[in-house]
Parts: structure tokens; C-alpha cells; sequence
């Protein structure tokens, strides 16, 4: 029988703790309890203050203060406390109602107990704690480390947006391009979707056990219901939602994670292709004082940071895809199924932001060889042949040359074939073009055929 006890199931709460610790804060079941606690004592406060009920029992400044401070010292002690009532209760939101309960008891104030979770079904506190949780845990730890990633990214762009590299296409060398605008692209690509999640809209519904508000009516027919419920649910920073059954349908969640699972995807495209640029050499990995590379081979440094990042984007996108698609289906009024699934949450933005970390750390770790790059270029002077092809056309189209079908006379020249800058030059002189398009062929070379690429690196530079 094993000696082992309390270990982590999961290695983000243990071999990686450390670079997801933050988002435990928010999108673990400590935070959602604390979540519930927001929203059950601003309930109270709104219930109370407003008079709604008649029962002319207002809380004042110190107590308003008392209540709010349950939420801003939450502690691992009132997580024990949640923990006993729950065992009595089976229910983690009744135990919540228990815990407030006694607050007030505490605090002298038992004349407010039966406005505790008043009129409220479960998922009327669970959806908005979810959405504050889901929406701080995003906007206070996920984004910021975002942009760290991002800052370094464009970084790399701007220090290489004018070292020219030979383009892959199919694999095979293509167009120069450089590797300031190749890293461009997945900035452009990163950053649309990092605009759509800071725009993300967190919706949430306040209006009982169908989403009928029918007891709230027929405790106080005399209170706008719609309006109080939007003036609460809008207060905590959420986005009203007036249509609803029992729960929250869902859909800003589902519309959430399929944003974060693009994002995820577009930087697991960005490390398959560093992970390529580094077997080409076109970049040096920096080895790290101590670190190991291989167990057997001495001389390996691994890309490792780019194929941890990979294995976490995809278990990332397995939760998150599997949520969105969970969550938008509820039979009826209500099921279960969303209280299962949505306990996962963190797990999906987990996975997401060790990636984040590993990209971030890894691009610390690359160093670009240029003369690699160099070597690269001066040794397939073929992908000349499109500058050639199309500079005839040029000419013939311009009533300059007569040369005819000058992409298959290229294709006779380069196609499986390598040619020296001798060849190169003695094709161009024997070309029937103008001079000027001639001088202008015979001073390309690779490297300097790049286009504006240069030019559009820069579009990304903040």
C-alpha cells in the first residue's frame, strides 16, 4: 500500500502550479464560492437598501462594509467553514445561504436573514458567479499574460523585419520573405482574436427557478421586477440578460471559448513553425545553465518550451471545445449537465495560459542565425525564376520584348534544378527585354528580393 497521500491529480495543481497559480484565484471552487458570496450579500444590500419588500430594515455604512469584507478576506478558514455546511447541506449553494446566515446572526443583524438568497433559485447565483469568475480570471490574469507574450512577439518582428529568409511553400523554397514579417503575421492573426476577447460580453440572468420572476411577483406585485433585476445583474459589471429559462443559456460562455480555442490554435500554428525554424537552424536555441537536454545525448538542446506549449494548446482546446459545445444544451428548463462541465473551466484556461508561459519563455531562449538564413538564400538562387518570369510579361505586355509563354521557359531554366549565379547571369544578358528591367534582373539576388515585406513587419509595430 502506497505511503503517498493529498497528491495533485491534475499537473497544473502540481508540476506547473506555478505558472497558473493566478488563475486559482478566480476559476477554482474557492472563487466561485467567493463569487457566490459577492453576489448573495450585494443581493441582500440591493433587497434591503431599496426597500423593495417593505420591511424598512436598511443596512448601514459599517454594516454594508462588514458584509462586503466576507468577499474582499475570503480565506482558506471560510473555505473549511463552506465545507461543513456543505456536508450537512449536499449543496453547495445552500451552504453559501448558511454561511451568510450566520454572518448576521453575528453581526446582530438576524432581522435580515429571511432576505438571504431571496426568491432566488441556484442558478441565479451560480451563472453570475460564473461570469465574474470567467470574466476577472480573463481580464486579470489570462489577457496581461497575453500581452507579455504579444510584447515579445512583436519584439522579434520589428529586430528581424529585415532579415531576409528563403519562404517554405508545400515545404519546398519559395519567395524570400523575412522573418520580421513571417512572426508579423501571427501577431496580426493573435491579436484579432485577443481584440474579440477583450470585447467579450459576460452575460447574466436574475428571474427565478423558470425565469418568470413569478415569485418575486407575488411576494411584492407592486416592484418592477425587469428593471431591479437588470439595475443588480448590471451593477456587477454584467451584461443583462432578459430572456432566459431556469439558467443562463450559456451562449457568451460557448462564443468566450471558441475565441480562446482560435487564439489557441493560431499559436499552436506559431510553435509547429518555430519548431521547423529551429531544425533549419534558422534559429540557435540558447542553452540554460544547468538543463539537460537529452538524457543520452550531450550535445541536444530541445525545443521543448514550443512542444510543451503544442501538447497544452490541444488539451486546452479539447475542454474549451467540449464546453462550448456542453453548455449551449440544457433539456427544458434545466439539467445538470452545465454544473459538471462548467467546473472545468479552469482547466481549459489552465492548459491555455502554460502555453502562453512556455511561447514566452521559449522566445527568450532563440537566438536568430543570419548567416544561416544567408546560406539558405544564396543556395537556391531557382526562386528567382518568378522575378524573371514576370518581369518578361512585363516587357511583353508593355510592347517591349516578344518573348513568348515566359513562364515555361522559366520552368525549363529552375524547375528540380540548381543554378548558379553564373547561369543567372548569362540567361538574363541573352533576354530579348528592355535594358532597364535587364539592369534590374541583374541585381537580384535572393536576399534582396523581399518585396515590402519589411514594409508590412512594420504594420504590427506598437
Amino acid at each position: 500500500m502506497s505511503k503517498l497521500s493529498n497528491q495533485p491529480l491534475s499537473p497544473l495543481d502540481g508540476r506547473y502550479r506555478a505558472a497558473v497559480a493566478d488563475l486559482g484565484i478566480h476559476l477554482s471552487e474557492a472563487g466561485l464560492n467567493r463569487a457566490r458570496i459577492a453576489v448573495e450579500v450585494e443581493w441582500l444590500l440591493h433587497l434591503a437598501n431599496r426597500n423593495l419588500l417593505g420591511t424598512n430594515r436598511s443596512i448601514d455604512l459599517a454594516e454594508t462594509q462588514a458584509l462586503r469584507d466576507l468577499v474582499a478576506n475570503f480565506s482558506d478558514a471560510d473555505v473549511a467553514t463552506l465545507a461543513g455546511f456543505e456536508a450537512t447541506t449536499k449543496h453547495d449553494v445552500k451552504a453559501v445561504e448558511y454561511f451568510i446566515r450566520e454572518k448576521l446572526t453575528a453581526m446582530g443583524r438576524a432581522d435580515l436573514l429571511e432576505l438571504t438568497h431571496f426568491a432566488c433559485t441556484s442558478e441565479d447565483i451560480n451563472n453570475l458567479s460564473y461570469a465574474i469568475t470567467v470574466r476577472d480570471a480573463v481580464n486579470d490574469v489570462w489577457l496581461p499574460r497575453v500581452e507579455i507574450l504579444m510584447a515579445k512577439l512583436r519584439a522579434l518582428s520589428a529586430k528581424s523585419a529585415a532579415v531576409p529568409m528563403l519562404s517554405r511553400t508545400h515545404g519546398q523554397p519559395a519567395t524570400p520573405t523575412t522573418m520580421g514579417k513571417e512572426i508579423a503575421v501571427f501577431v496580426h492573426r493573435l491579436q484579432r482574436q485577443i481584440d474579440r476577447i477583450a470585447k467579450a460580453e459576460f452575460l447574466g440572468k436574475f428571474s427565478g427557478a423558470t425565469g418568470t420572476f413569478s415569485a418575486h411577483v407575488v411576494a411584492a406585485p407592486g416592484v418592477d421586477w425587469l428593471a431591479e433585476s437588470e439595475a443588480f445583474v448590471t451593477a456587477l459589471g454584467l451584461t443583462w440578460n432578459p430572456l432566459t429559462t431556469q439558467i443562463e443559456s450559456h451562449d457568451w460562455q460557448a462564443e468566450l471559448y471558441a475565441s480562446v480555442a482560435l487564439f489557441n490554435r493560431i499559436l499552436h500554428n506559431f510553435c509547429t513553425d518555430v519548431w521547423t525554424y529551429i531544425s533549419l537552424n534558422y534559429f540557435k536555441q540558447i542553452p540554460q545553465a544547468g538543463a539537460t537536454g537529452s538524457s543520452t545525448m550531450p550535445h541536444k538542446v530541445n525545443p521543448i518550451r514550443f512542444e510543451n506549449a503544442e501538447s497544452n494548446l490541444e488539451l486546452s482546446n479539447a475542454i474549451l471545445d467540449s464546453l462550448a459545445a456542453t453548455l449551449v444544451t440544457s433539456r427544458m428548463q434545466r439539467d445538470l449537465t452545465d454544473s459538471s462541465s462548467q467546473r472545468n473551466i479552469g482547466l481549459g484556461f489552465g492548459h491555455s495560459l502554460l502555453a502562453v508561459d512556455n511561447v514566452t519563455r521559449g522566445l527568450d531562449e532563440l537566438e536568430l542565425s543570419q548567416a544561416v538564413l544567408a546560406g539558405d538564400l544564396a543556395e537556391n538562387l531557382e526562386v528567382l525564376g518568378e522575378a524573371i518570369q514576370t518581369v518578361i510579361r512585363a516587357e511583353v505586355a508593355a510592347g517591349r520584348s516578344s518573348i513568348s509563354n515566359p513562364y515555361e521557359l522559366l520552368k525549363e531554366l529552375t524547375r528540380g534544378k540548381r543554378i548558379n549565379s553564373d547561369d543567372l547571369q548569362v540567361f538574363i544578358n541573352q533576354l530579348e527585354i528592355g535594358q532597364e528591367a535587364k539592369d534590374r534582373l541583374l541585381l537580384l539576388t535572393p536576399h534582396n528580393y523581399i518585396g515590402l515585406a519589411e514594409q508590412i513587419a512594420g504594420r504590427v509595430q506598437a
